[in-house]
């Protein structure tokens, strides 16, 4: 049985989320900034993705798993760069009801959290990349799945790139995943609205619970999750008790 370390960061981007703290475990390690004055924002971002990268690296080489748990999607690049600095070159299926797959030329909103998947596969911006020590990661070894929420340029972008696109989660079920390790990247906001409805950036429509569920078992039984990770819905609604149970029964379907 694989042995899971988790990885927790209590972050939105750069910014505290003091909330998560109850829902940290005995066992878990957390991921803090210890100063912050006279750096901007992407660096603080930086500093927490390298502190992810040397987590993710040095669990790997124990020859235990890395989860990290976190309060936005940009934190992955910190787990990419663990893992290859680790050797491992994995599949990464990312499952969202957001493309992530934005640049600043193409975003409306100018929110670099919605740039993260771009940034892996070398789009856009890649000064975070760089801060953290990733890797341009290759379209090819890229599956995204959910998607339901794209911007027009995006969604473009996604059609000409060579991501594999699954729109419908299930379809998960019958796809070939190859032989690789796989990096398995869980946004909670893949979750439909009436099974958790406490989302920073909701997005109407998607899978039921179970049948999500029933795709993370299905991943985690291929028995090649060489990484998880999972960014969290909004911690500060303290009367979510549905939207947490729910994640939370989805974060253990995938660690087991």
């Amino acid at each position: 049985m694989t042995t899971n370390r988790i990885l927790y960061t209590p972050y939105f981007l750069e910014q505290p989320r003091p909330q998560m703290a109850a829902l940290v475990e005995a066992d878990w390690t957390v991921n803090r900034l210890e100063a912050t004055e006279g750096r901007t924002a992407l660096e603080q971002m930086g500093t927490l993705g390298r502190g992810v990268a040397d987590f993710v690296a040095a669990t790997l080489q124990a020859g235990q798993r890395p989860v990290s748990f976190h309060g936005d999607c940009c934190i992955t690049l910190g787990v990419m760069a663990g893992l290859q600095r680790a050797g491992v070159d994995p599949l990464l299926i990312w499952l969202d009801s957001h493309g992530d797959f934005n640049t600043w030329e193409t975003t409306p909103s100018g929110f670099i959290g919605g740039m993260p998947l771009a940034m892996l596969v070398g789009r856009g911006d890649l000064q975070l990349m760089q801060m953290v020590g990733a890797q341009i990661h290759p379209e090819t070894q890229v599956i995204l799945s959910d998607g339901r929420d794209l911007d027009p340029a995006e969604a473009e972008m996604l059609r000409q790139s060579q991501v594999q696109f699954v729109p419908d989660m299930t379809e998960l079920l019958h796809v070939d995943l190859g032989t690789r390790p796989i990096y398995v990247h869980f946004d909670s906001d893949v979750l439909h609205l009436d099974d958790a409805p406490a989302m920073l950036y909701p997005a109407a429509g998607g899978a039921r619970l179970e049948a999500v569920r029933g795709v993370l078992r299905h991943l985690a039984a291929s028995g090649r999750l060489a990484a998880v990770s999972m960014t969290t819905w909004n911690v500060a609604d303290t009367s979510a008790v549905e939207t947490q149970a729910a994640c939370m029964a989805c974060f253990h379907d995938l660690i087991g």
